[in-house]
């Protein structure tokens, strides 16, 4: 038995040193189980969950679809995912549109110090998410700094309330959160651009505008779709800034669902509500990419 035990490692040990995938798997192994652990196992419970039924404190694990049809047949769910889909959307439009010319000028415009420029643009985002959150209802608020300053301009009389607490001081509000995610990949696609590219461009007539759209724009769109993928999947399930800054206005489908988990205790429904808004912002996404590929193809 123990000379089959030891031919059997003495295989292993073999097979380990001659395979390549072998070798890999092995190296992989942590990370797998730790993604295992952390991630698909809670994301199947969920799964499970979903198809059980809360029943006053007691949980009915007998399968049912009855969860998925009142979280998609309910008006008030579908008209907060819409309302998550648009705030995440503008979001995203804002984010992208700030952060293309930062981006750019520091691949294009900044000779030295390349490293330094970016560390500068992150510098704001060092500081906690929340207590960025908080400076913004500061800033926003009723006697905020835009009301004081308005008010000591004497261009206003008294405080503005519609500043804070509507679907706008969200969008502001995780515009400024997520911008640096969005500058640092059009920046690596922006800084990849091949500059003979340029020059043949420039050789052949085209204009600064001319070479920018034909040239540069196509060739930078992995980085700006992946940007806005990055701020779009994350913004959309939200729900501390919509908490803390929205209002009754600006409540999101994320928020929903902490109070279906948290408050309510309807765990059934919270993870349909999830599951349901996690397909739905990954189909959303998904045509996304292929509309911009596909746009990108026409430019070029």
């Amino acid at each position: 038995m123990a000379v089959v035990e030891s031919g059997a490692a003495a295989w292993l040990v073999h097979f380990y040193r001659r395979s390549q995938g072998a070798r890999g798997l092995v190296l992989l192994t942590p990370t797998m189980a730790i993604m295992l652990a952390a991630l698909a196992a809670p994301m199947a419970l969920l799964a499970l969950y979903s198809f059980w039924t809360q029943e006053g404190y007691a949980l009915n694990t007998q399968f049912s679809l009855v969860q998925y049809a009142t979280g998609l047949g309910r008006q008030t769910y579908r008209d907060l995912f819409y309302r998550s889909i648009e705030i995440s959307s503008l979001v995203t439009l804002i984010t992208v549109l700030l952060a293309y010319p930062m981006a750019y000028f520091v691949a294009f415009r900044v000779e030295k110090s390349k490293f330094v420029w970016l560390i500068l643009l992150t510098i704001p985002f060092w500081t906690s998410y929340l207590l960025r959150v908080f400076a913004w209802k500061l800033i926003l608020g009723y006697n905020g700094v835009v009301n004081s300053g308005l008010m000591s301009l004497g261009l206003i009389h008294r405080p503005l309330a519609f500043l804070l607490y509507n679907p706008t001081a969200v969008v502001v509000t995780l515009a400024h959160a997520w911008a640096a995610f969005a500058i640092l990949p059009i920046y690596v696609s922006l800084e990849k651009i091949d500059r003979s590219l340029l020059e043949a461009a420039a050789d052949l007539g085209d204009g600064p505008v001319r070479r920018f759209f034909r040239v540069t724009f196509p060739l930078s769109l992995p980085g700006v779709i992946g940007a806005a993928v990055l701020i779009f999947v994350p913004t959309t399930g939200d729900y501390v800034t919509p908490a803390l800054v929205g209002g009754s206005g600006g409540v999101m489908i994320a928020n929903v669902i902490e109070v279906q988990f948290d408050k309510v205790g309807n765990w059934p429904l919270g993870a349909a509500l999830a599951l349901a808004s996690m397909t739905a912002v990954g189909i959303v996404t998904i045509l996304f990419v292929q509309a911009a590929r596909a746009a990108a193809e026409r430019i070029r």
